[in-house]
């Protein structure tokens, strides 16, 4: 599988940083817990950051190609836009396991901890790492845990990090203006033309003249 280059260091923390608001509504722990002894300030967005600086990132080479492999089983290239790390999400993820803060570090072992049980249970299955399964061999390993409602007792801690990696995809690739054309998502758009309120709406509140 060839790996997506890198983001620019400072948009993927600035993008981490803007995308709590989408992260958070899809029921995860919030960024910016309170400030307590232990790990410094919020980055300087108008520093330019490179791998290692400020605070180090997580993933090992291997690492980021499983997380790209199931960003991209989750979130494919289809006709309305390109699959997840193409823009980038596998790099918003590292930046955001990689936050020194108390959420961020339980976020940290649960994703880690979900990667090497997918090559596990790959190996078991298959003999393979899962990077290397086809589209459809992925597709019947994240069947088994897409669902923590229905996951079998032996896949329910793998069907959590599921759901925690699920969301975090979400969060990261729907704020992208890829993933919000995706939505079909208008936003602050400048109208070209605009010829006042509806006749029905003046007629309503009895403003027609």
């Amino acid at each position: 599988m060839k790996t997506p280059g890198r983001m620019d260091r400072r948009e993927a923390i600035k993008w981490m940083l803007s995308a709590t608001a989408a992260v958070s509504m899809l029921h995860l722990r919030t960024f910016g817990a309170p400030a307590t002894r232990g790990y410094g300030t919020d980055p300087n967005l108008m520093d330019y950051y490179s791998p290692g600086d400020f605070w180090p990132l997580t993933f090992s080479s291997h690492q980021r190609e499983t997380a790209a492999a199931l960003c991209d089983t989750i979130i494919p290239a289809d006709d309305q836009s390109p699959a997840a790390s193409a823009v980038g999400v596998t790099d918003f993820i590292d930046e955001w396991i990689s936050a020194p803060y108390p959420a961020h570090a339980q976020d940290r072992k649960e994703i880690l901890d979900g990667l090497d049980w997918l090559d596990r249970e790959s190996k078991r299955r298959l003999q393979e790492r899962f990077v290397d399964l086809s589209g459809e061999q992925k597709e019947r390993i994240c069947d088994d845990i897409c669902d923590l409602g229905q996951a079998k007792r032996g896949f329910i801690r793998a069907a959590r990090f599921f759901a925690r990696f699920r969301n975090l995809i979400a969060g990261g690739f729907y704020t992208t203006r890829q993933g919000q054309k995706d939505l079909q998502y208008v936003g602050n758009v400048a109208l070209t033309r605009f010829d006042g309120p509806p006749p029905e709406v003046l007629a309503y509140l009895k403003l027609q003249e």
